[in-house]
C-alpha cells in the first residue's frame, strides 16, 4: 500500500491533481482511496489529497505518505513528519525551498502559455515518472478530462515528466497489472443508486457536504432524464418535493444537519400525508454551522427522533461506496413501496471521497408504488392488512386525489373524531410491521470476519475499522446498515456470547452504542470515539483496538 499526499492553497489545483492520479492509478488496474481535505475558504487556507492505492480492496486512506507533492511551503510544514523513511518530496521549486525534487512548474506553465493553475499538471508529469507510471497513461487521463485544453495540459505535464527524468529517478515501477477500475465518491454513488432506481426529480438548496450530489445530477440530468431544482431554502425544498411526490415523480432531495432541522414540520407533514420521499443527509460537524467542510457522525439520534408525532419512517446509513449505491436504490424503493419518508444518512468522508467501486446496476432496487386506478369513490387513505393504501395522483380521470396535513378519514376528509384518529393511527403505524420484515429480507447489518471478540461501527467509520482488521486475528466487524427500524435480532445474535465488544464510531457519546443498548439490552464494553471533526487513521485505530481487545 502506498499514500501520495499533495497540499497546497485553495484554488491551486489540489483536488484537480486528487482526481486525476486517481484516475491514472485506476487505469493501471489498482484500487484507490482518496481523502479530500479543505476548509471554508474560496481562496487560501490549506488544501491537500491523500491518494492511497494498493493491489487489494482498499477500504480507507493513510496518513502516513510515501511521496508528498507541495505546490506552497506550508504543505511541507504541515506534512512532512507524515512521511516515510525514504519518503521523498517534489516540489514547485518556483515558489517553494525544499529538499527533494524541484520542478520549475510556473516556468514550465508559461513556457507552454498556460495559466498559473496549471502548474498542478506540471507535477503531476514529474509524479508519473518517479512513480514509474508510463506517460501514456497520463495524456489518456488527460484527454478523457480536458478535451477543451488537451494540448497545453498534454504538453505541460510531458515537461514535468521529462524534466523529472534527467534530474531525479524512478523510485517504484508502476506498470499495468488488471483492468481499469471504475472510481467513485459517496454521494455520487448516493446520486446514481437513486437514478437507477428510478428517480425522477433532484432539489436541493446547496449545503456542504451535499452539495455534490447537486451538481452530478444537474451535470447529467439530461442524460438520466432527471429534472433538478435548486430551490432558495431548505424549507422550499422539502415542500416542493412533498408536491413533487404528490403528483407522481419519484423525488430525492439533499441536506445536511442544519438543513435537515429545517424540514422536520414538513418531514411530518409527509408522515401525516404519507407522501413518499428520500432524504439524503449527508452530516458535517455541529452543532449550528460547527466545522462545515469536515467529517461527523453526531446525527444519528436528531435523525431518528425527527418529526413531531409518531408516523412511519426508515433510516438507513451506508458505509461503503458500493452500500451507498445499493442503499440509495433501496430508499427509493421503499419509500414508494410504502409511501414513507426515507432518509439516507451520509458523512463528508463517505460522501466526498473517492474510493475504487465495484457494482452489478441489475441488482440495485427499482421503485415501485402500490398504484391505484382510483375512480369516483376513490379512498386515498384506505385501511387495507399492511397499512399501505393505494395511491392515485392529479389527472387519474374521475378522481379527486386529496393529501392532507390534518387527521382524516379514508377519503381524506378531515376528522377530530377520537374513533376515526385512533384508526388511522393503527393503519399508518401497521407498515412499521410490515417495513420491519421487508427490512430483514435485505442486508440490514454487515458481518465482516470471524472471531470471538466483536468490533461494531457505522457509516464511513467502516472503512478505517477494515483497515486497522487487516492486522487483527479473531476478530469479528459488524456494521449495522439499516437505524430504523433497527435490525435488533440480527445485531444481537452476534454480540451474544462475545468476548470482548468495542464500539468505534465518529461522535462524542456513542450514539450507536447506545442504540444497542436500547434495543438489546447489551452492554458495550468500550467505545472509541472520535470527534474533532476528523475521520479515523486506520494506523492510530489499530493501535487502540490491539490495546482494547487484548
Amino acid at each position: 500500500m502506498n499514500t501520495v499526499t499533495i497540499g497546497g492553497k485553495a484554488g491551486e489545483g489540489v483536488k484537480a491533481f486528487g482526481k486525476l492520479f486517481s484516475k491514472i492509478i485506476s487505469q493501471l488496474g489498482y484500487y484507490i482511496f482518496v481523502l479530500d481535505d479543505y476548509p471554508s475558504l474560496i481562496t487560501g487556507g490549506h488544501n491537500f489529497n491523500k491518494i492511497s492505492f494498493d493491489k487489494k480492496p482498499l477500504y480507507s486512506h493513510y496518513v502516513e505518505t510515501d511521496v508528498l507533492v507541495a505546490i506552497d511551503e506550508k504543505t511541507i510544514k504541515q506534512h512532512k513528519n507524515e512521511l516515510k523513511k525514504g519518503g521523498i518530496i517534489i516540489y514547485d521549486s518556483n515558489s517553494v525551498k525544499s529538499k527533494g525534487i524541484g520542478v520549475p512548474s510556473l516556468d514550465i506553465v508559461n513556457e507552454v502559455g498556460g495559466t498559473r493553475i496549471m502548474r498542478n499538471v506540471a507535477l503531476l508529469g514529474a509524479l508519473s515518472f518517479v512513480l514509474g507510471i508510463d506517460f501514456k497513461y497520463v495524456e489518456k487521463v488527460l484527454k478523457e478530462t480536458y478535451p477543451k485544453a488537451v494540448e497545453k495540459n498534454v504538453a505541460i505535464a510531458k515537461k514535468g515528466y521529462e524534466f523529472a527524468k534527467k534530474n531525479s529517478k524512478k523510485v517504484m515501477v508502476l506498470k499495468k497489472i488488471g483492468s481499469p477500475k471504475d472510481i467513485m465518491t459517496g454521494n455520487t454513488a448516493i446520486a446514481y443508486g437513486a437514478v437507477n432506481a428510478g428517480l425522477n426529480h433532484y432539489i436541493a438548496y446547496p449545503m456542504t457536504p451535499a452539495t455534490s450530489i447537486l451538481h452530478y445530477l444537474a451535470k447529467n440530468s439530461s442524460k438520466f432524464g432527471v429534472k433538478v431544482v435548486q430551490a432558495e431554502n431548505e424549507i422550499s425544498v422539502i415542500n416542493m418535493a412533498l408536491g413533487s411526490a404528490y403528483a407522481g415523480a419519484k423525488t430525492m432531495i439533499g441536506t445536511s444537519g442544519g438543513g435537515f432541522a429545517l424540514m422536520n414540520e414538513a418531514l411530518s407533514l409527509a408522515g401525516m400525508s404519507e407522501t413518499p420521499l428520500v432524504i439524503a443527509e449527508i452530516q458535517r460537524p455541529g452543532p449550528s454551522t460547527g466545522v462545515p467542510t469536515y467529517t461527523s457522525q453526531a446525527d444519528l439520534n436528531f435523525v431518528l427522533n425527527a418529526g413531531h408525532g409518531e408516523f412511519p419512517k426508515i433510516v438507513v446509513a451506508p458505509g461503503t461506496n458500493e452500500q451507498a449505491f445499493y442503499k440509495s436504490a433501496e430508499a427509493l424503493y421503499l419509500a414508494w413501496k410504502y409511501q414513507a419518508p426515507v432518509i439516507v444518512l451520509g458523512d463528508k468522508h463517505l460522501g466526498e471521497s473517492i474510493k475504487t467501486i465495484e457494482i452489478k446496476l441489475s441488482k440495485a432496487k427499482k421503485a415501485k408504488g402500490k398504484i391505484s386506478k382510483g375512480g369516483k369513490n376513490y379512498k386515498r387513505y384506505s385501511i387495507t392488512k399492511d397499512g399501505v393504501s393505494p395511491i392515485a395522483f392529479p389527472g387519474t380521470k374521475d378522481t379527486i386525489v386529496k393529501s392532507s396535513s390534518y387527521e382524516h378519514d379514508e377519503f381524506g376528509i378531515t376528522t377530530e373524531d377520537p374513533v376515526v384518529v385512533k384508526k388511522m393511527q393503527d393503519k399508518r403505524l401497521m407498515k412499521m410491521k410490515s417495513i420491519e420484515k421487508e427490512i430483514e429480507k435485505l442486508e440490514a447489518v454487515k458481518v465482516y470476519g470471524r472471531g470471538k471478540n466483536v468490533v461494531l461501527t457505522w457509516g464511513s467509520s467502516i472503512g478505517a475499522v477494515l483497515e486497522a482488521a487487516k492486522q487483527l486475528k479473531n476478530v469479528k466487524i459488524v456494521q449495522p446498515i439499516y437505524m430504523m427500524p433497527f435490525p435488533k435480532k440480527e445485531v444481537a445474535k452476534h454480540l451474544r456470547g462475545a468476548g470482548k465488544i468495542v464500539c468505534v464510531e465518529a461522535n462524542a457519546m456513542g450514539q450507536l452504542a447506545d442504540l444497542i443498548k436500547l434495543h438489546t439490552g447489551i452492554e458495550i464494553d468500550k467505545r472509541v470515539l472520535k470527534y474533532d471533526s476528523r475521520e479515523f487513521n486506520p494506523t492510530e485505530l489499530l493501535k487502540q483496538l490491539k490495546r482494547w481487545l487484548k
